[in-house]
Order: C-alpha cells, then structure tokens, then sequence
C-alpha cells in the first residue's frame, strides 16, 4: 500500500524536476508515477464554473427538475456537447440532488373477523362476482 495518492506523487515528482533537476522519466520511476500522468493536464475549471453556474440557474427555475431533465436541456436545448458523467459530478458537488420523496402509504381499515362455526359443516358462504352474497346457516 502505497502512504501518497497519485496526485501527491506527480507533485512530488514535478519539484525533483524542478528543483533538483532531474530527468523526468527517473523523477516518474522513483515516485511510481506514470510519464501520462506527469503529463496530464486537467481540464480547464473555467469550463466546470460556467456548467455550475448554468446548473445552478436552471435548478432555482425549475425547482422540479432532476439531474437528468437538466442534463437534456443542457445538451438539446443549449447544444452544449458536456459528458453526462462531467455534469453529474459538478451537480453533485453543487449539492443539488433532489430529495426521493417516499410514496404515501394508503391507510386501510382491518377486515371483519370471519365467523368461526360450531361444528363441521354447518354453514358455508359464497361471494359471487356481482356482489351477492350466500349464506346458509
């Protein structure tokens, strides 16, 4: 188990670059950090705050609306090209997710008790379709 994430190490290994001078490809090896992560560079977080800011717009005019209702207006209405999965994080990290709101149990009342005979066979009752009811005591 390793004690440092992976962007910990990139950083690591950017300031033995920088400061010792050393190769990048020793500076990789020694941290156990790849060359592609060494070299990645995110994405541009100008672009995050303006998803945030159009989330955060549409949510306090639609209040109904979910993550994927906004997701969709976003990508037909607006024609912005964002991965859904990119705007799922940035909503979740706005906290905007919507409470699931639990159905309403319906409140029924108990049926009767049913009629306990004295002896065998001594009454039987039928319940047809239409609502009629027999009973022979």
């Amino acid at each position: 188990m390793q004690a440092f994430a992976v962007g910990q190490r990139c950083e690591m290994a950017q300031t033995a670059v920088e400061k010792r001078g050393v190769s990048i490809a020793l500076a990789c090896r020694a941290f156990g950090v790849s060359e592609t992560c060494y070299r990645y560079g995110p994405k541009l977080r100008a672009e995050n705050d303006v998803i945030a800011d159009l989330l955060t717009g549409l949510t306090d005019a639609r209040k109904t609306w979910g993550f994927g209702l906004c997701f969709l207006h976003l990508r037909n209405v607006k024609g912005h090209p964002w991965n859904h999965k990119r705007v799922y994080r940035i909503y979740c990290e706005l906290e905007l997710n919507l409470r699931i709101k639990p159905r309403k149990r319906l409140k029924r009342d108990k049926p009767d008790a049913l009629a306990v005979p004295d002896a065998p066979n001594v009454t039987w009752s039928m319940r047809c379709p239409v609502g009629v009811c027999f009973q022979t005591p």
